[in-house]
C-alpha cells in the first residue's frame, strides 16, 4: 500500500486521531517547533512512532504548499487512506439527512484538497471521485485538506454515471452545477438529500454528467468577475445547502 510524506502538522494529527497505526515515522527539525508540530512529536512518542530530529532544512529546499509552521523541514510518513465501496458510502442515504459530493474529473490536487477540507467543515457525508483523468489523492491533497481526508468517507469509481444511478437508487437527488443553469443555488430545495456534482476546472461537468442530473444550478455573479474556482464554488454551494441539514 502506498506511503505518503505529509508536511502539514494538522494533516498528520488527523491521522493520529483516526488511524495512529498508519503513521510510520516522524521527522522534525531540532529546536523550537510550532505548537502543532510539537503536538505531532508528542503524539508520535506516545504511540511508539519513531521521531527523528534533524538540524534543519537545507538551503534551497522548498516549503510544501500544505503550509508547514516553524518546522519547514518537518514531515511524517503515513499510509495512504483507502476509500470504501460505493454501497457503503451511500448506506444511510435513504434514512438520514445529509449531503454528498461527486467530483467529475477534478485535476488540480489543491482543488481536491480544498474540497475535502470544506466537506469536513460542513459535515458532508461522503465524496465520490472519478479514477480517470483526475488528480490522485496525493500528499498535496492530504496537506491542503488539513485533516479533511481523514474525516470524510470517499469512494473512487471508474464510471461516474453508473455511480450516480446507484446514488439515485439509494434515495439521493442529483444536483448538477453549471454557469449556464437557469436556477440559482438559493432556489434549490434544501430539504432534499442531494448528491452535488462538481465539474472539471476548465470544462465543468461533462455533458453526460449533466444529462443524468435531476436539477442543475448556478452561482449567480454579483460583481464583474463571472466565475469562481471550483473549490470555492463547492464551498458556496455546500454552505448554502447545509443551512437546513
Amino acid at each position: 500500500m502506498p506511503h505518503l510524506v505529509l508536511k502539514n502538522p494538522h494533516s498528520i494529527l488527523a491521522v493520529f486521531d483516526t488511524r495512529p497505526q498508519d503513521v510510520f515515522e516522524v521527522r522534525v527539525e531540532r529546536g523550537r517547533l510550532s505548537e502543532a508540530w510539537q503536538q505531532v512529536a508528542d503524539r508520535a512518542r506516545q504511540t511508539g512512532v519513531t521521531v527523528h530530529e534533524s538540524a534543519g532544512m537545507s538551503p534551497g529546499t522548498k516549503k510544501h504548499a500544505g503550509g508547514p509552521q516553524r518546522g519547514g523541514g518537518s514531515e511524517a510518513v503515513v499510509r495512504e487512506r483507502q476509500g470504501i465501496e460505493l454501497d457503503q458510502l451511500l448506506a444511510t442515504a435513504d434514512t438520514s439527512p445529509g449531503l454528498w459530493l461527486g467530483l467529475d474529473q477534478l485535476q488540480d490536487p489543491h482543488n481536491v484538497g480544498a474540497v475535502f477540507r470544506t466537506a469536513a467543515f460542513f459535515g458532508v457525508r461522503g465524496i465520490i471521485l472519478t479514477r480517470d483523468r483526475s488528480a490522485p489523492l496525493s500528499s498535496a491533497v492530504y496537506d491542503v485538506a488539513s485533516g479533511g481526508v481523514e474525516h470524510v468517507p470517499f469512494s473512487v469509481q471508474t464510471n461516474l454515471s453508473r455511480s450516480v444511478e446507484v446514488a439515485k437508487a439509494a434515495g439521493l437527488w442529483i444536483l448538477g452545477t453549471s454557469e449556464h443553469a437557469d436556477r440559482d443555488i438559493t432556489e434549490v430545495d434544501r430539504d432534499r438529500r442531494w448528491l452535488v456534482l462538481m465539474g472539471n476546472e476548465e470544462r465543468g461537468l461533462r455533458r453526460l454528467s449533466l444529462d443524468i442530473c435531476d436539477e442543475t444550478c448556478r452561482i449567480t455573479p454579483r460583481g464583474p468577475v463571472g466565475s469562481l474556482n471550483v473549490s470555492v464554488a463547492t464551498a458556496v454551494i455546500v454552505a448554502t445547502l447545509s443551512t437546513r441539514l
